[in-house]
């Protein structure tokens, strides 16, 4: 339940959504847990809209590169920054964030309030929760993203807050790393990809925006300068070759919408109105209900695209147990291939067949593969055409396999792993074949497709799907010396499941932050294992078949 303070912290933001032109038709915000904090739930039936919009929003409330460049405070200070390039537009808004929070009269203080003042992902996390992601693939993603941000923090971050505060006539306020940290978080879990009207984004004149809200000590129109559009088109990043009917792809905040929750059944999309005809409001983002029905009181869900546990928890700070849309990252370190034989050529090979060396594996792939979990529809992004044939006269000798059809790797992934793998004997057919080639057509080099094509008539399938058993046994040795089997992690989730809050196998409470990282962990477990059955299985007909010379 919220508390007397959180409910007068929700009364001056939706009194602020109000002031501003936001409406709210048939929903309500309020507090939902406290991993959620606020979520947006349906209204009682009596007062749903017939439109199913049931929340509107105005664009100029959104928080954007272009707002910050027009600021009369910040906008100055970043402009040349920006268009030096020394900064891009998403370190705008974080900065922007990290300054308005500290500011005392900052008139986005009622919707800044609202926010999570702590995060669940591994930024956050304590010294001792961290371990519990050793041997995964975001415990060194962290390292590295932390470091990256405390020497931002120090380089760029607080001299110019530190100075824009003393501008802004406040000698009080003191900047801090986790201030900067709370900004970076807040842009990450927040941020929508907004679709605006070209119209939007470059208003022909003031008056063509309308009012400016009324809380802001900025005017709203954000791009309209006196500077004119010129000095705008090269703030917003690729819009210079679009014409007034055209999109304008822009990543911002827009309050109120970003209290939207996740969900793998969504009931509502949001969808921008760039005349009106659909919300009322020109200029506006729209939530929509894409339920049979609103059920009164029901949170209100939207789906954050199919992430699978890992980008979840990074990004969002929460993970999906059974989460369908898992993936393990697979590759092969870029670092290790000037150490292995015949490394230039291998590299060369590399670049012509434009070869992926990390690849996302989704959890889906397994339903069409040797050992199904479940069958389920094939989803169109896992849908692809394996192609092994060209037409030239070596092509085609290497007979097919039996397998193709069940193979779950990615035939990029595969051909990448056939290069690192060849043997010289390999290498000097597949430098032959593409002679062969350049010798009749002296004008053309060979193309992206005949190189793969060379490669995979010299070496077959069982190298690549040698190293890729190879690969994924490290990866599975790296995983459980760090933190133990798949059966630990699910008799530690097992036991920590048996109370509404979870705990460890010793009776203590188990934290949020170390059940997000086993239920992560156990999945990544799960398909390693999954994943290299399947790779052995491949091996072992590779190996049995006319596929081994």
């Amino acid at each position: 339940m919220a508390n007397s303070e959180e409910e007068a912290k929700l009364e001056r933001f939706l009194e602020w959504l109000q002031v501003n032109g936001a409406e709210l038709r048939g929903c309500h915000i309020k507090y939902s847990d406290s991993q959620k904090g606020f979520g947006i739930f349906a209204s009682s039936s009596s007062t749903q809209p017939s439109d199913d919009v049931l929340l509107v929003v105005p664009l100029d409330l959104a928080i954007t590169p272009m707002r910050v460049l027009q600021d009369p405070l910040l906008g100055p200070e970043c402009q040349q920054m920006f268009q030096q390039g020394q900064v891009d537009d998403r370190f705008l808004m974080i900065l922007f964030l990290t300054l308005e929070r500290l500011r005392i009269n900052s008139s986005w203080k009622p919707y800044l309030d609202m926010l999570p003042t702590r995060f669940g992902n591994p930024l956050w996390f304590s010294d001792v929760d961290i371990l519990e992601l050793k041997g995964t693939n975001l415990y060194h993603a962290t390292e590295l993203q932390k470091k990256k941000l405390i020497s931002l923090y120090h380089e760029k971050v607080e001299p110019l807050v530190k100075k824009l505060l003393i501008l802004d006539g406040d000698s009080q306020s003191e900047v801090s790393f986790e201030h900067f940290l709370w900004a970076n978080s807040v842009f990450w879990s927040r941020a929508l990809n907004i679709p605006l009207p070209h119209s939007f984004v470059f208003p022909q004149s003031q008056e063509d925006v309308g009012e400016y809200p009324s809380t802001s000590h900025t005017p709203e129109t954000d791009p309209a300068s006196s500077n004119g559009d010129k000095d705008i088109q090269a703030q917003v990043p690729g819009a210079s070759s679009l014409g007034p009917g055209d999109t304008v792809w822009v990543e911002g905040l827009v309050p109120g919408i970003d209290f939207c929750n996740h969900d793998l059944k969504p009931v509502a999309t949001w969808e921008v109105d760039g005349t009106g005809l659909v919300s009322r409001i020109p200029s506006s983002m729209y939530l929509l209900s894409v339920a049979q029905q609103c059920i009164p009181n029901k949170e209100v869900s939207i789906s954050y695209g199919n992430k699978g546990n890992e980008e979840l928890l990074y990004l969002y700070g929460f993970v999906i147990e059974n989460n369908p849309d898992d993936y393990l990252m697979v590759h092969y370190p870029v670092e290790a291939i000037p150490s292995i034989p015949f490394s230039d050529t291998k590299g060369q090979l590399l670049e012509a067949q434009k070869a992926q060396l990390r690849y996302l594996l989704p959890k889906s792939a397994l339903n069409h593969g040797f050992f199904p979990q479940t069958t389920s529809k094939l989803r169109e992004s896992d849908e692809k055409e394996t192609v092994r044939s060209c037409s030239f006269s070596w092509s085609g000798q290497r007979k097919m396999p039996s397998y193709m059809n069940k193979l779950v790797f990615p035939e990029d992934f595969m051909t990448g792993l056939r290069t690192i793998a060849m043997q010289e004997e390999e290498i000097y057919k597949v430098s032959a074949m593409l002679e062969e080639l350049v010798e009749s057509r002296p004008d053309e080099q060979p193309s992206e497709t005949e190189v793969r094509m060379a490669i995979w008539e010299a070496c077959g399938d069982s190298g690549a799907l040698q190293l890729l058993v190879d690969l994924l046994n490290a990866k599975m040795m790296k995983l459980e010396e760090n933190s133990g089997t798949e059966e630990e992690d699910a008799r530690l989730l097992g036991e920590a499941c048996c109370d509404e809050e979870p705990r460890d196998w010793d009776g203590r409470r188990m934290s949020r932050n170390k059940w997000s990282s086993v239920v992560y962990r156990r999945g990544q477990k799960q398909l390693t294992r999954l994943f290299l059955k399947e790779a052995e299985h491949a091996l072992h007909l590779a190996l049995s078949s006319s596929d081994h010379h």
